[in-house]
């Protein structure tokens, strides 16, 4: 029983080769952060501390938190092929030359690339929207959300591996022909962004006073504070591990961190009904708070994280959900994007303050603030998010009929 809503949506012309196309396309995108930072602090590469490369970093994070949004603007007017051709001619370039640029270089050039990200994530969930019927999107979503924990476990472990075995300058060749293969891939499927009802409709540009409201911008709150809960505790995971000298289990507790939230994503697009994003991210907030302060040894720790991980998929395939009803389909691009820099923000401003907190007062209190923190901001959403789900439905009629006037 629990097989079959996924059964139903794998049958939906398309789907199930999106959904494969996507997982594989997402993997070399998550392979990035890593190889960069590899690439900077290891003596085979540029030899320079994590400092450097948390430098290199975040210039990559603002490039694709300003791009994410104008890639989705583009898309909704002038189609995928074109914005998936440039951003992928624009990664080509930049991991095939990377291993040679010094330092100096390589920071602006880290912030261009972010700039010209191939936007798979995003453009994965706007044809998500597009080719799975309203009463399916739970479901759609909550199996992508899914295979981005496996791109997640894969990426990261691929590109260590690499370096560690060829080298950075190897490594980056091969996340350049990943990233090559996955644009290329994704150009010849180019997937439908628009259902064919939504194409019936007037194509004029949707004005964005239409839907981007504090309603939205309350939604794009809570989905930076489920990315600030889960890269908090992630920290905090890591820290509790080191301290306790059991370093080499690192990658098997987030490994089973992710299968957690596997489970919890599974069980969520089975049910016969969803729940807000606010309920499923202020759950998860309260979950997480008495992780550290409850388990000392850090095998309970991953224990304990059950709770708080079973709900990780689920907030955040509800968030995409929420936005696919909420924004009318011309715009669904760009406020895809919006909502991938928002993720991107959310982890941003998380990690530094829980690496404040670790070193001062210990991991387990970076578990309290983590949580504490997704609470306030789910709290600090809802009165906005109250008119947004009785407006929603009026916003989007709206734009169809300035679409009409027009």
């Amino acid at each position: 029983m629990a097989l079959e809503p996924y059964r139903r949506l794998l049958r939906l012309p398309g789907i199930r080769t999106l959904l494969l196309v996507g997982l594989l396309a997402r993997i070399p995108s998550t392979a990035t952060a890593m190889c960069l930072t590899l690439h900077v602090v290891s003596p085979r590469g540029l030899g320079l501390g994590f400092t450097a490369a948390g430098v290199v970093g975040m210039a990559s994070t603002i490039g694709m938190a300003v791009g994410a949004p104008l890639s989705g603007r583009f898309v909704d007017r002038y189609g995928l092929r074109p914005v998936l051709l440039a951003t992928t001619l624009a990664q080509a370039l930049f991991w095939s030359t990377a291993w040679s640029l010094p330092y100096p270089a390589l920071v602006p050039a880290a912030a261009l690339a972010g700039l010209f990200a191939l936007p798979v994530f995003s453009v994965v969930r706007q044809c998500l929207a597009a080719m799975a019927p309203v009463e399916q999107r739970r479901i759609a979503f909550s199996l992508d959300s899914m295979l981005v924990e496996l791109s997640y476990m894969a990426g990261p472990a691929l590109a260590v591996a690499g370096v560690t075995a060829l080298g950075s300058t190897w490594t980056m060749a091969i996340v350049a022909a990943g990233m090559t293969g996955a644009g290329v891939g994704l150009i010849l499927l180019d997937p439908p962004t628009r259902s064919a009802e939504e194409l019936a409709e007037p194509q004029a540009a949707v004005s964005r006073r239409t839907w981007f409201t504090a309603a939205f911008v309350a939604l794009l709150g809570t989905a930076a504070a489920a990315t600030f809960v889960l890269t908090a505790t992630e920290l905090a995971l890591v820290a509790s591990m080191e301290r306790s000298g059991a370093t080499a289990w690192i990658g098997l507790a987030i490994a089973l961190w992710c299968v957690y939230s596997l489970v919890g994503g599974f069980v969520y697009g089975a049910l016969p009904r969803g729940f807000s994003p606010l309920v499923l991210i202020a759950v998860m907030g309260v979950l997480t708070v008495p992780v550290g302060l409850l388990a000392a040894d850090w095998r309970w720790v991953v224990v304990a994280l059950v709770p708080a991980g079973l709900f990780c998929a689920p907030a955040l395939s509800s968030t995409v959900e929420v936005l696919s009803r909420w924004v009318p389909a011309g715009a669904r691009g760009e406020a895809m994007g919006f909502h991938g820099t928002a993720l991107l923000v959310g982890g941003a401003a998380s990690a530094p303050i829980a690496g404040a907190i670790i070193d001062s007062f210990g991991p387990s209190w970076a578990f309290v603030v983590a949580g504490a923190a997704g609470l306030a901001l789910v709290a600090l959403a809802v009165p906005f998010w109250r008119r947004g789900s009785r407006t929603s439905q009026a916003t989007a009629e709206e734009a169809v009929r300035e679409e009409e006037r027009v």
